[in-house]
This record gives structure tokens, C-alpha cells and sequence, in this order.
């Protein structure tokens, strides 16, 4: 019988992968282990095996392709075997998401870490209570009220018929974009999108309210009339164009929904930081057998963030749907930059682990992120997320959260600030440096007071952190 490759689950958030390329064509010999195929979600880059010995009967998918996870993509077989009928008797996707969007798990890959009593009620929400609403992934929602697509009229692609996100953005590749009032009318109408004309009479091919109704005809000639004199009246400008899809898009979409869906706010504060740079200096001195050379400043960051977090608890939290989740542990997410975009590796239990465990953790999987060894496990479950952006000289930013996480920390440059003396002394100010903070927290969970408390007490713990350090 003919083996059926499908497109593994890479953690238990992601509902798709893309194809980056195939490293095998119709016809070619296989072995089990023989890599198939390189796949890529928003995190990461995955190579996929063919899982059989045999003959490559059937690429199902082009390279650049999203597709659903548990989705065939290939069969493997022999010479002369039919891949139709194997894919016929493979039969649908079994695998079902709809309940796991809705567990501690499926969000965070992170074993329950219950507090009382915020996430007992959580825990209480029986999977048995789930509507027909769940046959739509929370991402998918999103898209489709904010485009004002009638989410009845989608078919679903995803396992078991789920309608998912790359579904809701195949309706819109199907109609114009709309102009606020016309969306705010098909809103208020419930209109689906296959009853709207191809393209408007706004700007760019809108459709406006009054180009709901018009016909295909018309707006053929219209668009060919626009196209004409746009063309004539600004001729062939030098451009490149880069369609924006595989990883790239997969993080424009993750960010676009982290903004629309929490209600974000940025506190900016800064902390004395002569202290960071003296121990930082001592280090690099010290001894090499101590292995303290390599620590950063980030790494002393690290270091007092998760110590910090395990007094207010309520920042180190996901938001999921209408619950809270919040957790003992300090899983701490360390935002890398890298030639394929940003990625996210977790350190884990960051409030056990010494400076030194953390520093030589984050090193680890910068350097694994950045190389394309980072494995999909090291990518899920943070708490809360780290992003510096001091040493390209940035005094203040808006960090995007890492959603389901309530908060995100930008660490920011190091800069001279004057400061007062003691009263008394002739010189009257001096010049101390201090290191910027950026913290954003999503409004809806964590709200302003108790945030600027946290970020007082991480400053306070930075300007201190050789007494942290020897707690």
C-alpha cells in the first residue's frame, strides 16, 4: 500500500506550514529516512522524510504552498502504483484542532501550572461545552471580522473541515479591498463576500458603499479606464516587487493580530545601570575558569527579569480567549534577529537557572536560531518575552507582544542622565548612567498601575543587581 506523507504538526499553535522546496521530484527513489521536503512555520525551518521506502508517486503541493497541518502532501509508492486510489483510501484529515485551541496546551506547550484562582475557573471549562463557533480557529475570527467576510460563506480546509485563516484570506484574494464605509456597511448587512463585484470605483479599485450593487461589466470598464491613465500619467517606475509570503508573511499576519486583538499600552521608564557596567567589566577581567567572561548586559537583564517576575506573578501570563492563565515558572522568551526574521526561543525555568545558566541558554539559542538548528520545542511555551534593541542605539521603542503573553520588555540603550546630589554638596549634579525599558502590556489583562509597579521594582533590581545576585 502506497505511503501518504502529511504536513506534521510543528507545536501544538500552528495550523500551517509552508513549503519551502522540495529536495525530491515525481519519480525519484526514496528511502525512509531520505529528506523530502523543507518546510517553514513563523518560528522555524523543518525538513520533513519521506517515512517510506519507495518511488516519489506524487508531489501534491508546490513549493511556496501554505498548507494545513495533516494535510497530505506526497505519496510514496511503487512503480505502476496508483496514488489516486491510495489517496482516496487515506480518506480526510483525522486530526481535529478544534478543542485544542481551546487548552492550556494548545496555546503555550507548557504543562498546567495552575494558580488559584484565576486559572482554577479556567481549568473548569468543560471541552464537551464547545459550540459549532469552534469549528473556526480564533486567527481566522480575527481576520474575518475585521475584513467584514461573512464567515458562513468560507469552506474550510484545515483538519476536519476547520476553517482556518489561509481559508478567510483566499475569500479576500477574491474581491477588492473595501473603504471603511463599505465595510462598516457589510458588517451591519452580514453580505458574504461572493456577492460582491471583482473590484470599485474608489481609490485603487476600492469598493465604496455605492459599488456594492454595480456589475462585473462596469467595473471591467473602469478599472481598464484607471489603469490606462494611471499608466500614462506616471509611465514605468524603477521598482522592485517581492510578494510577501512564506516566513515573512507568516510574521506580518502573527504581528497585525497581536495589535488587533490586545489592547496595548507602553510604559517607559529607566534604571541605573553604573552597577550593570561595573560587573560587567569585572567579568570580562575575571578569571576564565569562572566561565563569567562571556556576560552581557542582556544576560544581567535576563537575569533580574526572572527573579522579578516571580513577585508579580500576573505579568508572567497568557490570555486565552476569556481566561486568564498564569504561571509559577519563568519561561522567559528572548526575541533574535535573525536573516530569516525575528524568532523567539524560550529559555526555560529562567527562575531557577544562575546568570551564568542563563547566559550560556540565551547563546545557546541565538546561535541555534541564527544557524537554522533551533528546534520547534525551543520555540514554544514563554511567559513572558525579552527584546533588545539598546545596542543599535534605541532610547525608547513599543515592543509588540508576543501573544497569548500579557506583557513584552524592550531593553533600550544606555545613556548619561544628570541626576541631583546629595543636598549639600557644592557640585549639585552628576551624570549617572542609566538603561532604558520599554514595557507594553496588554490593557485588557494587566492594567496600568500594577504594570508601573512591576517596572519600578525591575528597575530598582537592575540599579541593585549585585545584591540580586546574591540572593
Amino acid at each position: 500500500m502506497a505511503h501518504i506523507v502529511i504536513m506534521p504538526r510543528q507545536g501544538n499553535t500552528v495550523e500551517s506550514c509552508v513549503i519551502v522546496g522540495w529536495n525530491k521530484k515525481e519519480g525519484d527513489t526514496v528511502q525512509a529516512d531520505s529528506p523530502l521536503c523543507d518546510v517553514e512555520t513563523d518560528k522555524a525551518t523543518f525538513e520533513i522524510v519521506a517515512g517510506a521506502e519507495g518511488i516519489v508517486l506524487k508531489i501534491l503541493h508546490e513549493a511556496g504552498d501554505d498548507v494545513p497541518v495533516l494535510e497530505p502532501i506526497a505519496v510514496i509508492g511503487k512503480i505502476g502504483e496508483n496514488w489516486q486510489d491510495a489517496l482516496a483510501a487515506h480518506g480526510p484529515s483525522s486530526g481535529s484542532s478544534a478543542s485544542a485551541g481551546h487548552t492550556e496546551m494548545a496555546s503555550s506547550g507548557l504543562k498546567s501550572e495552575p494558580l488559584s484562582p484565576v486559572s482554577t475557573a479556567a481549568a473548569s471549562v468543560p471541552t464537551n461545552s464547545l459550540s459549532s463557533a469552534a469549528a473556526v480557529s480564533p486567527r481566522a475570527r480575527q481576520l474575518a471580522a475585521r475584513a467584514a467576510v461573512d464567515i458562513s460563506s468560507v469552506a474550510g480546509t484545515g483538519p476536519g473541515g476547520r476553517i482556518i485563516e489561509r481559508d478567510v484570506q483566499a475569500t479576500l484574494e477574491h474581491r477588492p479591498a473595501l473603504t471603511a464605509a463599505a465595510r462598516a456597511a457589510l458588517s451591519s448587512e452580514g453580505a458574504g463576500a461572493a456577492n460582491l463585484a471583482d473590484a470599485g470605483t474608489g481609490i485603487g479599485g476600492r469598493l465604496r458603499e455605492a459599488d456594492l450593487g454595480i456589475t462585473k461589466e462596469k467595473v471591467d470598464s473602469s478599472i481598464a479606464a484607471s489603469a490606462s491613465s494611471q499608466a500614462a500619467a506616471l509611465g514605468t517606475p524603477e521598482q522592485i516587487e517581492t510578494p510577501l509570503k512564506g516566513i515573512r508573511k507568516i510574521i506580518s499576519d502573527r504581528m497585525l493580530q497581536s495589535l488587533s486583538s490586545t489592547a496595548q499600552f507602553t510604559l517607559n521608564s529607566r534604571a541605573r545601570a553604573d552597577k550593570l557596567l561595573e560587573l560587567r567589566q569585572r567579568f570580562k577581567t575575571s578569571n576564565q575558569d569562572l566561565g563569567l567572561s562571556g556576560i552581557t548586559i542582556n544576560d544581567l537583564v535576563l537575569f533580574a527579569v526572572s527573579r522579578v517576575l516571580s513577585h508579580y506573578p500576573f505579568m508572567n501570563a497568557h490570555k486565552i480567549d476569556d481566561r486568564i492563565i498564569t504561571y509559577r515558572s519563568v519561561h522567559l522568551g528572548l526575541a533574535v534577529d535573525t536573516e530569516r526574521g525575528l524568532m523567539v526561543p524560550v529559555i526555560r525555568n529562567a527562575d531557577r537557572l544562575s546568570l551564568v545558566q542563563i547566559s550560556s541558554e540565551a547563546k545557546r539559542l541565538a546561535a541555534a536560531c541564527q544557524n537554522g538548528t533551533i528546534m520547534a520545542d525551543e520555540l514554544n511555551g514563554s511567559t513572558f518575552t525579552v527584546t533588545n534593541l539598546g545596542s543599535l542605539g534605541i532610547e525608547s521603542f513599543t515592543p509588540v507582544i508576543n501573544i497569548p503573553e500579557v506583557a513584552i520588555l524592550g531593553v533600550c540603550n544606555i545613556e548619561l542622565k544628570p541626576i541631583a546630589k546629595a543636598q549639600g554638596d557644592p557640585d549639585g549634579i552628576e551624570f549617572v548612567p542609566h538603561i532604558g525599558l520599554s514595557l507594553t502590556i496588554n490593557h485588557q489583562v494587566v492594567d496600568g498601575a500594577p504594570a508601573a509597579r512591576f517596572l519600578k521594582a525591575l528597575c530598582d533590581a537592575i540599579s541593585q543587581i549585585d545584591l540580586w545576585l546574591a540572593h
